[in-house]
This record gives structure tokens, sequence and C-alpha cells, in this order.
């Protein structure tokens, strides 16, 4: 099994990565007889980011979100450290797989999948081990209406309440998600589900991503970067507080087991609060480059992918196979892959990433002939995982073992 509980760095240069040439060219060397995408995970790197979470989190457990990893080998693997503990899914159907694993998966998104919830009301395993998410009883009732609740297990329930913040003068800030915002709306639907026969309220869920998914360093943009940090840090003073009120008011309904926060980006803010008992990160493990941009923490970039120069359409140019897997998220130049190396490369303005072919151009281009390899970080985690089907794990320069990923073992969840 992959070993990420080891130290956070097992070779004689600490941060091989701070050196790109020799980082990246030892990468190209080890996946040089791999037929293009290539993707790879640098193992002291996955063990660079996974210690340093851990670390940033202070002592308060860290939850994997599966969706920024797609790694059944890695989920595992991140078990075994010390200071994480459980799976913060992204579908119901997931979860149920990778409850054959893990004794404790949170299904981190309402579901309306009927065949996956009767799967998980007819089988005790299961229901003891999967939590289902909610913000609203009209979900409770699409349950019983899939399986009445004298003919099911009992279903364990975490609600996910809203972390956005109400600015007087910016407005709303934070992601449309739950319509729970105040201590009675959250209080008044932990009663509705403690009341209903078949469910069993267990846990919370406030997810600030307007702090944890928002960067702010991002180099050239200061006047921004000032103002995003004046944001998040008064956006977690008043959630801290409002989220306290929350879990006092849900501590007269139920004995909560769990109340989940936070985000790779928001680590260390999350971790300050007292009423929060665990952290959910992924994307930091892998890093994509979206994670460069933020002033608290640098993730070392554990996962990129190699492509092939299969083409040169005029001086200065040279084109790869692939690469124009965009991240969700605003459409813009932050959702596209970066050029990790040969440095002075760049994207043409006109053309972008393509899902076939990829043009280049800048100093480095006119040099590469069909055959070199050009590495990439996509801005996430999951575009990448979700377009190959493995990945090759590179130890001291060299593949050490092949990780599938979901798409590998012939899951697609989403």
């Amino acid at each position: 099994m992959l070993d990420l509980a080891a130290g956070a760095i097992a070779c004689p240069d600490a941060e091989p990565w701070l050196n790109p040439d020799a980082y990246w060219a030892s990468l190209t060397g080890a996946v040089a007889g791999i037929p293009a995408p290539a993707a790879v995970l640098e193992l002291n790197a996955l063990r660079w980011n996974t210690h340093d979470l851990v670390r940033r989190a202070a002592g308060v457990p860290l939850r994997i979100a599966s969706k920024s990893l797609r790694v059944r080998g890695v989920l595992q693997s991140l078990q075994q450290v010390p200071g994480i503990s459980g799976i913060l899914a992204f579908t119901l159907a997931e979860a149920l797989w990778l409850a054959r694993d893990f004794d404790d998966v949170v299904v981190g998104y309402p579901t309306a999948d009927r065949e996956a919830l009767r799967r998980l009301a007819g089988d005790e395993l299961l229901a003891s081990r999967v939590t289902l998410m909610v913000d609203g009883e009209e979900q409770l009732d699409l349950i019983d209406a899939v399986l009445p609740p004298a003919s099911r297990c009992t279903l364990r329930i975490c609600l996910d309440a809203d972390a956005s913040w109400r600015s007087r003068l910016l407005g709303f800030i934070g992601t449309r998600r739950s319509p729970l915002q105040t201590p009675a709306q959250v209080a008044e639907l932990g009663r509705a589900v403690a009341s209903r026969p078949g469910f069993r309220l267990v846990g919370l869920m406030m997810y600030e991503a307007q702090v944890a998914g928002v960067g702010n360093a991002v180099p050239g943009a200061a006047v921004r970067n000032r103002l995003m940090r004046l944001v998040q840090d008064r956006s977690m003073a008043e959630l801290t507080a409002r989220r306290g009120r929350i879990v006092q008011a849900l501590g007269e309904v139920a004995n909560l087991e769990f109340v989940n926060g936070g985000g790779t980006g928001s680590v260390e803010a999350t971790a300050a609060d007292p009423a929060v008992t665990e952290i959910t990160a992924g994307s930091g493990i892998f890093a994509g480059h979206l994670f460069n941009n933020y002033r608290s923490f640098s993730p070392a970039p554990a996962a990129a992918v190699a492509l092939d120069v299969v083409r040169r359409p005029g001086p200065g140019f040279a084109t790869v196979l692939g690469g124009g897997w965009i991240a969700s998220g605003p459409p813009g130049s932050s959702r596209v892959p970066q050029i990790a190396w040969p440095r002075g490369l760049r994207l043409l303005p006109r053309e972008g990433a393509g899902e076939v072919q990829t043009p280049l151009a800048g100093p480095a281009a006119g040099g590469l002939r069909p055959g070199d390899r050009v590495w990439l970080r996509h801005a996430k985690s999951g575009e990448l995982s979700e377009r190959v089907n493995e990945f090759h794990l590179v130890r001291d320069g060299q593949v050490a073992a092949v990780l599938p990923t979901y798409r590998g073992e012939g899951k697609a969840f989403l």
C-alpha cells in the first residue's frame, strides 16, 4: 500500500520541487517509457502536503474530500495517517462504493438518487457507515417516499447550514448552498429530524467557501488580495460566532458526533473555531495550481500530467496532444491548466487549452520536437483524475507503483 504516514520527506533534498528543472526532469525520466498522457503522483510531494495539512489543523482531525482526489488507493493510505479520519464523498452512489473499505463516509451534498437510497436503507452495514446530508424537510420526505421508516434501517443525518457572509456593503459573499442561515432555522430542522422515525441526527456541516476556496495571494493582484483577506477575516469572525450559537442550539436537540467545517484554504482559520470538531480537506493533497495563491501555505506540486509534443505549426510554436481539462467554477484563466515545465511556454490567448490539442508559444517552444514532453498542472484535481485511468507513483525518480483512478476502476459518479 502507498505509505503516506511516513515522514513528510524521505529524500536528501528537503523540498526537491523548489528546483523545478531538476524536479520535472526527474519525473520526465521516470515516465519516459509510458505513453502520454502520463499522470504522476510524486511520493515526497504527497507526503509533504499530507503532513503540512495535519500540521495546519493543529490537532483538529481532518476528513478527506474524495472529489478532490478520486483515487481509492490514496484515500486508503490517508486513513492511516494520524490526524486524518473519515471521507467526505460527493454522491451517495460513490459513498456506498467507498463504504466497503471505509467505515465513516459522509455524503457532502443532498441526494435524490432513489436507487442508491434503497441500497442504503436496506443494508444495516451501509446504514451504519454512511451519513446523508440534508438542508430541508422535503429531502426527508423524499427518503420516506422511497422507503417508509417501518421498512428500512435508521439513516444517519447531517445538517448542511449556510456559512456565507451577508455583508452590508458587499452583499452575499460565499456559495449558494443551504437555506439554513440562523440558529433558529437550523434548530427547527434538527427537531424535525429528531422527531421523525427512521432518522438519527449525528452531525452539522458548514463550509466557508469564501475562505477555503478563494486565494488571497494571487500574483499581480495586490489590491484584490488585501480586500480578499479583509473579507475573509470579517467573514470568519461572523461565522465563528454564528456557528457557535448554531451548535449550542442543536445541542438541545441531539448529541452531535461531529461538527464539520473548512477546506484546504481555511484550515488554520477553521481550526481556531472551538465549535468545529473536524475539518474537510482534499485539494491540498494533490495541490492543483489554484492552491499556489494562498498566503498561509505553500503546497508541493504532487500531481501533474506529461503530454507529448506532436506537431510544430510554425516557428516558435509547438502543439501537445490533449490537456484542455478545465476546472469547475467561474470561467476564466484560473480554471485552465498551468504549464509547469519546460519553463518559457504559454497558451495562445485565442485558442487556450484544447481537449484534443493544445498549441503553445514562448521562448521554449522553438526547441521542442515531436515526442518531447510538456508537464501540465491542473487547476484542481478532480478534472485530471476523471481524464486518466491511472496515476504513476514516482519515488526517487522511478515509478514505484500504479494507482487506478475512479475512472480506471470503471467508476464515473458525477
